[in-house]
């Protein structure tokens, strides 16, 4: 674990565009080859028959074959994030640390935020998150109160890019570019019209009530469309690594989102899974 606090400047995070900033958590891979990668990881909190927990959902082909990896948080003081101070937990057997969807089309995986609250409290360090309440994702009912064209607001670590002074990620719009109540090709995801580049994979992404009432969590970053050199579009997973070989194909700027509910699906099978 690494333990940095070289700038201490706490920021007052009053306003629903800074939370968004602290929703999310960085991921940094290493792979058995020695190639490393960079993702997105964000923090829900799930009430359940137990109580409420917190934890870390993020992609599931952002976390198999993964030798080593780690989980990059803010710091927190007085209540407030400390900018350019960030706690990195260090996880060596990072793959088997998550819990994947049971449906395994489904490129989700989770694991439970308290176990790495407390490694950074027994080194004197406080995580400051700001979880996305489960109450605030998108079932059916609401996406079917969405127009077919809607804008988008998604978080994470394009390309890595990240502001690394401050350790904030990168806040990012787009519109959706197919109706997010309609299962794209059958499937429950939608499309969205936005720059998704590698590191944006476990981006959430977000679309404004329209009767005010705030940001809903909408879906999950987890494929982007290519060109293929025959010009044929094909979805892949949006690639860890953070630097792109030339493979022929290029990106078309057309994200593929898993629809929300699949996160409260995948909460609810690892509570089914370890707590009876």
């Amino acid at each position: 674990m690494a333990y940095d606090t070289s700038a201490r400047n706490p920021w007052a995070v009053d306003t629903p565009a800074k939370r968004l900033l602290f929703h999310t958590v960085r991921v940094e891979t290493e792979m058995a080859d020695g190639g490393s990668g960079t993702g997105t990881a964000f923090v829900v909190s799930h009430v359940h028959a137990r109580g409420r927990t917190a934890f870390v959902v993020t992609n599931r082909h952002l976390v198999d074959d993964v030798v080593r990896g780690a989980l990059v948080f803010a710091l927190a003081h007085q209540g407030q994030p400390l900018l350019g101070s960030r706690f990195e937990v260090r996880i060596d057997e990072f793959s088997e640390a998550w819990h994947r969807h049971p449906d395994p089309q489904v490129d989700l995986a989770v694991l439970p935020l308290q176990p790495l609250q407390q490694a950074a409290a027994a080194q004197g360090a406080q995580l400051y998150v700001e979880p996305i309440d489960t109450a605030a994702l998108a079932d059916a009912e609401r996406l079917q109160s969405l127009d077919a064209l809607e804008e988008v607001w998604f978080v994470g670590y394009p390309s890595g890019v990240w502001d690394q002074v401050n350790a904030l990620p990168i806040l990012r719009r787009g519109t959706t570019a197919t109706p997010p109540a309609v299962d794209f090709e059958g499937r429950a995801e939608f499309l969205i019209d936005a720059a998704v580049y590698p590191g944006s994979s476990g981006s959430p992404v977000f679309v404004r009530a329209a009767d005010g009432s705030g940001l809903w969590l909408a879906g999950v970053v987890a494929a982007v469309f290519f060109r293929e050199e025959s010009l044929r579009l094909s979805p892949a997973p949006v690639p860890a690594s953070t630097s792109l070989q030339a493979t022929g194909s290029e990106m078309i700027d057309l994200g593929l989102v898993i629809k929300a509910q699949a996160v409260r699906e995948l909460l609810h099978d690892y509570l089914r899974h370890w707590q009876g």
